[in-house]
């Protein structure tokens, strides 16, 4: 029974996913570390504990995300986009549409039967749109992260950002903060903008249901909620696994088929 991973080295988050039977028997996630390679590292050696097995117990190990060519103990690396299809559709077998906010960029997909990527569409280096954008602002309003969505449900009157900008629209916070606008307002304001920024990217694809929405900005349910509103589609989310694995789950799964082909286990 073969154990297969995938390793996931992302600019703000990295995840590593281990697989046996086609089912996770641990993973791991991390903040990005400057180097890659440690980021690598670290997060497998995390997840090598949970699973209580050691590398070498590793069959097959794919690579993937911005720093996949840095990681040193991987067999093969599958672009990012490869591999959020292929962990999207193990994450919800209904899925057409895919929306993956990352670190650094914003991906919206459709995808076939068994994951393939069909058509995608991506942000440009822009910060806006992606979970760099929040992260600023979160900062900036003094908040956790985690806790930014919620502020949308608290907002009596959302303010509006002028620029999607992440250096103007801080900017704009930092004004509204000082004016003495309620933090709730203010945390509607950006989650608005995100959405605003994504649903551009969504619409573009002709995004088809079921639609699965992957990555970290996946928990902040302000955006989501107000993506739904903008694209006039439900979007799902999954309790299968943490959304944020989507990379590392579909590297893992290309594992398994580099093993078994068709990503069939055999016994």
């Amino acid at each position: 029974m073969s154990v297969v991973a995938g390793c996931d080295v992302g600019s703000l988050t990295s995840k590593a996913v281990i697989m046996q039977k086609g089912k996770i028997i641990a993973s791991n996630i991390i903040k990005s570390k400057p180097r890659p390679k440690v980021s690598a590292e670290i997060v497998m050696d995390g997840a090598l504990s949970a699973a209580g097995i050691f590398i070498t117990d590793i069959e097959y190990c794919i690579g993937t995300g911005y720093g996949r060519e840095k990681i040193p103990f991987v067999m093969e690396v599958v672009s990012e986009i490869s591999c959020h299809g292929k962990g999207a559709r193990w994450l919800m077998p209904t899925a057409k549409t895919v929306i993956d906010i990352g670190g650094q960029d914003c991906k919206t997909m459709r995808i076939g039967k068994d994951g393939t990527v069909e058509r995608f569409m991506a942000n440009d280096k822009c910060a806006s749109g992606t979970g760099r954008f929040l992260e600023v602002m979160a900062k900036v309003l003094g908040v956790d992260i985690e806790e930014l969505g919620k502020l949308s449900g608290k907002a009596n009157s959302p303010i509006t950002l002028a620029s999607t900008c992440t250096v103007w629209a801080q900017a704009d916070v930092i004004k509204y903060i000082n004016s003495g606008v309620p933090i709730a307002d203010i945390g509607a304001g950006i989650n608005t903008a995100m959405a605003q920024r994504v649903a551009i990217l969504v619409n573009a694809v002709k995004p088809e249901e079921d639609i699965l929405m992957t990555g970290g900005v996946a928990k902040n349910i302000g955006v989501v909620a107000t993506l739904e509103k903008l694209i006039g589609r439900r979007i799902k989310l999954t309790r299968k696994a943490d959304p944020q694995m989507a990379g590392a789950i579909g590297a893992a799964l290309f594992a398994m088929e580099r093993i078994h082909g068709n990503g069939r286990m055999t016994q």
